[in-house]
């Protein structure tokens, strides 16, 4: 620092102020979406840090070098639920025989038929599916079940006297592995304040994970479905059927572009 402020021209204070503001905003920047903007930023910081050095604004430049150097870091940072996505499916390969797939059918008609149900009565609902990625360290087991999928089951477990309805079921292949189940919650600032704890909960598995989520809201007796930190409310019964069948075959779900508000 000493060094830093050895002598104080108009030039170097001002180079100073603007590493300041450069911090600032960088702050500001990397707290909204981050991820969709690093590229522009990168491109930037490169733009910037030649014209720095072009213009004699040491300190300015040294702090471009700096974040230049941790531009390797951040990005593993940012990007480290996709960057573990995609090692996973390199890693495992799904295979399904003509067995599973009959009890996949049946897996699909119950799940779709259990919320269904409680979306017309109304009864709140976090469902888990889990294709590939293990998600053991990010949830608070409440409950473990291993039993079949079954719109019964489904409906007694999310009742509002029973008391592991507040938590998440979490679904493997065809069976609920566990219910009363504790998810992290999303931290992106931009979701919408009118959703709740459970479609919150639901994008903040979604966020680090490949699994998909149903949520049933009580309110509004609405089904979204989430899944890679998107959710897309009142799905359609036909779209719910199918990415549910791909996600216990475990498949990825193509890529939701927006995230629909609750009306």
């Amino acid at each position: 620092m000493a060094q830093l402020f050895h002598s104080v021209t108009l030039p170097g204070l001002f180079d100073k102020i603007l590493v300041a503001g450069l911090v600032y905003g960088c702050t500001l920047v990397l707290r909204k979406e981050a991820a969709l903007r690093l590229l522009a930023i990168l491109a930037i910081l490169i733009v910037a840090d030649f014209g720095a050095t072009e213009l004699g604004l040491t300190a300015t430049a040294s702090f471009f070098h700096l974040l230049l150097s941790s531009a390797p870091v951040v990005v593993a940072i940012i990007f480290q639920s996709d960057i573990k996505r995609a090692l996973f499916s390199i890693w495992k390969r799904h295979k399904t025989g003509e067995n599973d797939n009959l009890d996949l059918t049946t897996t699909v008609d119950e799940l779709s038929k259990g919320l269904h149900e409680l979306a017309e009565r109304r009864i709140g609902a976090l469902i888990v599916i889990i294709r590939q990625m293990s998600i053991d360290h990010l949830v608070q087991i409440g409950t473990e079940i291993d039993a079949k999928v079954t719109s019964e089951l489904l409906n007694s477990i999310f009742l509002p006297y029973s008391p592991i309805h507040d938590g998440a079921v979490i679904i493997h292949k065809d069976k609920i592995t566990s219910a009363g189940c504790i998810l992290p919650l999303s931290q992106n600032p931009d979701i919408a304040k009118r959703f709740g704890t459970r479609h919150r909960a639901a994008l903040g598995i979604s966020e680090q994970t490949d699994v998909l989520v149903m949520v049933v809201s009580e309110e509004t007796g609405k089904i979204s479905i989430v899944h890679e930190g998107k959710i897309t409310y009142d799905a359609d019964p036909a779209e719910i059927r199918r990415l549910c069948r791909k996600a216990i075959e475990g498949r990825r779900a193509p890529r939701v572009t927006t995230v629909a508000q609750e009306h």
